[in-house]
């Protein structure tokens, strides 16, 4: 029996919610397919700025009183092996979440009909319209199926080949009682350490009564080593308790211009990771997914019955207005880089003042203050 709908998206995270709770608001008949039955088991540092419950008109008292949501008023910010520097805010800056939640609330809140814990097996293009595994037919498709997301294959996208993506490696688990006692990380304050090359941080981070410890770098080689080193700095200076009950989970995303992706085509958009929409500096990817799926919704909504690519190429201008440019495929010569050491020297002195720390690594990279809420 075939299904049909206006929209269908692949892909149930924070990008393909956002994108169908926008299309549902204004009566388009959205399908989520998502591979995962959901709630599902999302590992993540998960933080969200005050921007992104304006975005989505979330009420943060009415998701906090059944879930985890720790407000965020400070951070400890250094180099793994090194010194740190404090930053403290008036208010909280952002709030802590847990994805599996989170995820699970966005989806259900969407309003789309779901068909979750079935991938993609199956992709054609007929008489016009898409049919997905042979049963769902539509003639709108949304890409929102993470960085190996199978709509991103169709559009050429090499998948984890020739492409520089992050590779991080992270755990997060419920505190004992004892394990409370011996966590010195506090809830209202995650810790951000950079590795001494630059080419990656680790981060522990406590969320109510959960921790989550991680690292992340774009040159994946050697990966558990550093979180390996990371893991025993926090344990020598106490951060974290000396027992983690379980192994760490890695996984991969592309920052943003880092490997550019064909993101539009006929009657078929990408957003979110599979996109590739992390912001470069942090690797920060829930709000740029979020914000991605807004803008698909838009531009979907104003292309009216007719997806032909040359009406949704507006999509890539939005992106291009909130991200900045896509850097050009084409090779360009480029000034001689300073050497390593010397880029290493000058940032470990950097990350050691308190103007720096605040102001551009925080408030720039990691918050994005400078950016106003988006509303569409």
């Amino acid at each position: 029996m075939t299904e049909r709908c206006d929209v269908l998206i692949v892909g149930g995270g924070p990008a393909g919610s956002a994108c169908a709770w926008r299309l549902r608001r204004a009566g388009l008949d959205v399908l989520v397919l998502d591979k995962q039955a959901f709630p599902r088991d999302k590992v993540c540092a998960g933080w969200i700025t005050p921007a992104v419950l304006k975005a989505l008109d979330i009420d943060q008292e009415d998701y906090a009183a059944r879930h985890v949501f720790q407000p965020i008023t400070r951070f400890r910010t250094g180099v793994i092996g090194g010194g740190w520097v404090e930053t403290a805010y008036d208010g909280p800056v952002s709030y802590g979440i847990r994805r599996c939640e989170f995820d699970h609330y966005l989806l259900a809140r969407s309003g789309a009909r779901l068909r979750l814990g079935e991938p993609v097996t199956k992709l054609e293009r007929d008489g016009g319209e898409w049919v997905v595994n042979g049963s769902i037919r539509t003639p709108m498709l949304v890409g929102a199926g993470g960085h190996f997301c199978p709509i991103a294959r169709h559009l050429g996208a090499q998948l984890g080949r020739n492409e520089p993506a992050v590779a991080a490696q992270e755990i997060e688990f419920p505190l004992s009682p004892r394990q409370e006692a011996l966590c010195q990380v506090e809830p209202d304050r995650p810790e951000l350490y950079f590795c001494p090359d630059l080419k990656g941080y680790g981060w522990c981070f406590r969320k109510q009564n959960y921790l989550n410890v991680g690292l992340g770098r774009q040159d994946n080689r050697g990966l558990a080593e550093h979180v390996e080193l990371f893991v025993e700095f926090l344990k020598r200076h106490g951060r974290i308790p000396p027992d983690l009950p379980a192994r760490f989970r890695g996984h991969a995303y592309l920052l943003y211009g880092a490997a550019p992706r064909n993101l539009v085509d006929d009657a078929v958009l990408l957003i979110g990771d599979a996109a590739g929409l992390a912001y470069p500096q942090s690797g920060e990817g829930i709000r740029p997914a979020i914000e991605s799926g807004l803008f698909a919704a838009q531009t979907i909504l104003a292309a009216g019955d007719d997806y032909q690519r040359a009406n949704l190429k507006p999509y890539l201008a939005l992106l291009a207005e909130r991200f900045g440019g896509r850097p050009d495929r084409s090779p360009r010569r480029a000034a001689p880089p300073l050497p390593a050491k010397v880029q290493q020297f000058l940032a470990a002195r950097l990350l050691a003042t308190r103007w720096f720390s605040r102001h551009v690594l925080l408030d720039r990279w990691f918050l994005h203050n400078h950016q106003a809420p988006l509303r569409v």
